[in-house]
């Protein structure tokens, strides 16, 4: 194979240390100089790995995504050397041959002959954006748990509140949980100033659901968890407000990407985070598709070709894009509702979500490219 780089080095990154090895020797040379030496991953550790690596004059650095171990190396080195991120499960070495330094000297090898696929990196504003949006999605979650938590409380209790109203956690429904949880004795007066609109017509109902065997242990339990939620509830508050400020900067694009039906701010936000707004990062809209995993994998042999599952991708941007495509479908766009119904008759309607995520990612890669708004 045509070797491209006279330097190199390949990294083996561990929580405690890294293994670096570099590969030094001209492009006719199919036996280059090897160097391996370990460092710690702490400051003084990674900054001597830099100083060790510029004395040797190194083109290209490729190191694994393990985990987040990869974060400070890639801080300390960016700038100073074209860096490579390799997916773990796109360069695995042979079975049996599993050490760190034969790790190390394996990427490297493979880096020399320009065999490691680059894993896509944001710049760093677009990193810290992305960490905010996930942390949301987790307390976002974390808080739906606490509720799920809540509403087995109240079953468990024999509290039947549920039966007359959509939403517990509301304003009417948490002036009923606070009624629970106070130790007074609840009366009609006391539940018809506790909710609002219509449920002012379903007193007598809710009074009901609220008799049950509610002892002391219920009621200490059912605190514990609604200031678990409120907790949360502040922190989701803290971190939107940060969202917004770290989105400023993109403002336009945001603007842009909430035109396109399904797409909500919060959805726009998450959109920005994983994908960035430098789209020569993804050569074509069908690379952004498959980078999110929205495509069918290749499955063919001696001229045939088989139908294969979508592949891993981006977890958070596939969840995000999907979402979106199912309130895309359910709206009154022509365009998606038809397309997903089409495609919903033979192949199901959960196939027809994802290729209605398919179509807009590629819309969202020639609108963030082409910095527009959406067009029907």
């Amino acid at each position: 194979m045509e070797i491209i780089y006279e330097c190199c080095a390949g990294l083996d990154v561990h929580q405690n240390n890294v293994v670096a090895c570099v590969l030094d020797g001209p492009l006719t040379s199919t036996r280059p100089k090897k160097h391996l030496k370990k460092f710690d991953t702490t400051t003084k550790g990674l900054l001597g790995l830099h100083e060790w690596l510029t004395e040797f004059n190194c083109e290209i650095v490729a190191m694994e995504s393990t985990g987040i171990y990869w974060k400070p190396i890639w801080h300390i080195l960016q700038g100073s050397f074209d860096l490579v991120l390799a997916n773990p499960y796109k360069i695995k070495n042979i079975p049996g041959q599993k050490t760190d330094k034969k790790d190390a000297s394996w990427i490297a090898k493979l880096l020399r002959i320009d065999l490691i696929p680059k894993s896509f990196v944001p710049e760093e504003p677009i990193q810290d954006l992305r960490e905010l949006t996930r942390l949301r999605k987790m307390w976002i979650e974390s808080r739906n748990r606490e509720k799920n938590r809540a509403h087995k409380i109240l079953q468990t209790a024999g509290i039947k509140i549920t039966s007359y109203m959509t939403d517990i956690f509301g304003m009417s429904g948490r002036n009923l949980l606070n009624l629970l949880i106070s130790e007074e004795e609840i009366t009609e007066e006391k539940v018809e100033k506790a909710v609002y609109t219509s449920l002012k017509f379903k007193v007598p109902e809710l009074l009901e659901g609220l008799t049950g065997f509610f002892r002391s242990h219920h009621r200490f339990l059912l605190k514990q968890v609604l200031d678990v939620i409120d907790m949360y509830n502040d922190k989701i508050k803290e971190l939107e407000i940060k969202i917004a400020e770290c989105l400023e900067p993109y403002r336009e694009y945001v603007d842009n990407l909430v035109t396109i039906p399904g797409i909500s701010e919060d959805s726009a936000a998450v959109i920005i985070s994983e994908f960035g707004i430098n789209m020569n990062q993804f050569s074509s809209a069908e690379k952004l598709a498959s980078w999110v995993g929205l495509c069918p994998g290749n499955n063919e042999s001696a001229g045939k070709r088989r139908s294969t599952r979508i592949s891993k991708g981006n977890s958070y941007a596939k969840k995000i894009l999907c979402q979106c495509a199912y309130s895309a479908c359910r709206s009154n766009h022509l365009r998606f509702k038809n397309y997903y119904q089409r495609i919903s008759q033979n192949r199901g309607g959960k196939r027809a979500t994802i290729a209605v995520a398919h179509l807009i990612t590629r819309i969202i890669y020639y609108m963030i490219s082409r910095n527009e708004v959406y067009h029907e």
